[in-house]
C-alpha cells in the first residue's frame, strides 16, 4: 500500500460512500453494502477490492459470510502527513502563499 493507492481509492465518490457506510455500521457483508446503492453488486465488489488494496477496508470471514471493516489507520496517516502540517502554519501565511501563486 502506498499513499498513491490511498488517494486513488479515496478519489472515487462511490468508494467514499462505502467507507461512510462502514464508518456508520462496521462489519457489513457485501449484500448489506449493496442495499440502496445506485450501482450494481459487481461494481460494489470492485470498489471494495480497490479499498482493500489500499488497506482502507479489512475483511474477516465468519462462516460463509465475509465481513468488511473500515481501517482508519491509512486515513490517520494522511491526516498526519498532509493535513496536520497546516494546523501549525499561520493562516495568514497560507493566504499570502495562495495569493502569490494565483498572481
Amino acid at each position: 500500500m502506498t499513499m498513491d493507492d490511498i488517494f486513488h481509492a479515496l478519489a472515487d465518490r462511490n468508494r467514499r460512500l462505502l467507507l461512510d457506510r462502514l464508518r456508520d455500521n462496521n462489519g457489513q457483508t457485501l449484500s448489506q453494502l449493496c442495499e440502496g446503492q445506485p450501482i450494481t453488486r459487481q461494481a460494489v465488489s470492485k470498489h471494495l477490492a480497490v479499498l482493500e488494496r489500499a488497506d482502507l477496508v479489512l475483511t474477516k470471514r465468519r462462516g460463509r459470510e465475509k465481513l468488511h471493516y473500515i481501517n482508519p489507520v491509512p486515513v490517520h496517516q494522511i491526516a498526519c502527513r498532509w493535513l496536520n502540517q497546516f494546523e501549525t502554519m499561520p493562516l495568514a501565511d497560507l493566504v499570502r502563499g495562495y495569493n502569490e501563486a494565483a498572481g
